[in-house]
């Protein structure tokens, strides 16, 4: 809640929220939502990280060339927004997962390490400048997300269509895959991402709903299974995804039935991987899950009908997306 309060006025938050707008005390008390609680396990002892889930630093020429084209067309990654394990990996591959819309975002989903706040304006010339980092990198398969962003009319939605029309105009036969936030389940929304024709449309479920409220503050887990199923009713043609962390408290059966609803939705791929802590202000780890349960869990997902599943401890939802895309 922090971040959305005045630092001159951090003694007194009432008068702080007070003097803010009528959508940022929304966003506000949404914040407050994510405060840590007794009993979570912040001040434990961290778990052992076991070797599973260890990944070495890769510190090659793809991956410096990867971080300077960033730098210079002033872009943000979930890649290094998101602290994700893999991102060594991938920059080296030169591939990275552009994050639109700036680096705050207005919901404090607490397994994640993005900043909170309240963003700034849109920059109008975000979209050419993605579309030319991708051209640089030689990219053929573009995964775009962003953060979630509560205080704009249209949530976003035509930055995401603005941005895959960048990228197509710049790379002749490109694929662009995005993952959006929920769009607070508003169809308009959807329908204008989906005109633009992104070869996938993902968005997480990241959970089990008995766990929303501590993870997911802001966010509910019916809306998000609507917006998948609205989703493949707009563009059926279109392939659905959706990823879910494990590690968090949650029970096998518990998952089971989360893809289970995701199949009733229509949902087409998943992704299964093990939640790390980004940092301690996020939520402690309450189990590493072995990798032979990833296994069991994947093989579940393909028995019910999913037509691609990638389970395993480092997997992330823009993993490998366009090996997996390219399997079809």
């Amino acid at each position: 809640m922090s971040d959305l309060l005045s630092q001159e006025n951090k003694s007194d938050p009432t008068a702080s929220i007070a003097a803010l707008t009528k959508e940022a005390k929304r966003l506000a008390l949404i914040s407050s939502r994510g405060a840590r609680e007794e009993g979570e396990g912040y001040e434990e002892k961290p778990l052992r990280l076991p070797e599973w889930v260890k990944r070495t630093v890769l510190n090659t020429e793809e991956n410096r060339q990867t971080r300077l084209i960033l730098k210079e067309q002033k872009l943000n990654t979930i890649c290094e927004s998101g602290r994700c394990p893999n991102k060594g990996e991938c920059w080296s591959k030169g591939t990275a997962t552009f994050m639109l819309m700036g680096a705050l975002c207005t919901r404090t989903c607490r397994f994640c390490a993005v900043n909170k706040g309240l963003p700034e304006a849109l920059d109008d010339g975000e979209p050419a400048r993605i579309a030319e980092a991708a051209r640089q990198m030689n990219l053929r398969h573009v995964v775009l997300t962003s953060v979630n962003r509560d205080d704009l009319p249209d949530q976003g939605a035509n930055h995401f269509a603005r941005t895959i029309t960048a990228i197509k105009g710049a790379i002749e036969g490109v694929a662009v895959e995005v993952l959006t936030p929920d769009f607070q389940g508003r169809r308009e929304c959807l329908e204008i991402v989906l005109a633009a024709e992104p070869v996938v449309y993902n968005h997480n479920t990241e959970t089990v709903p008995r766990l929303y409220k501590t993870m997911r503050p802001g966010s509910k887990y019916d809306r998000s299974m609507a917006v998948l199923q609205m989703a493949k009713g707009i563009a059926p043609q279109i392939p659905t995804k959706s990823g879910l962390m494990l590690g968090c408290g949650e029970s096998f059966d518990e998952v089971k039935a989360v893809l289970r609803d995701l199949r009733a939705v229509g949902c087409d791929f998943l992704t299964l991987g093990q939640y790390l802590r980004p940092t301690r202000d996020q939520l402690p780890v309450k189990r590493y899950v072995e990798p032979a349960e990833f296994d069991d869990l994947g093989q579940y997902a393909w028995s019910i009908g999913f037509k691609m599943v990638h389970s395993g401890p480092l997997v992330r939802s823009s993993y490998h997306a366009e090996e997996l895309a390219n399997q079809l």
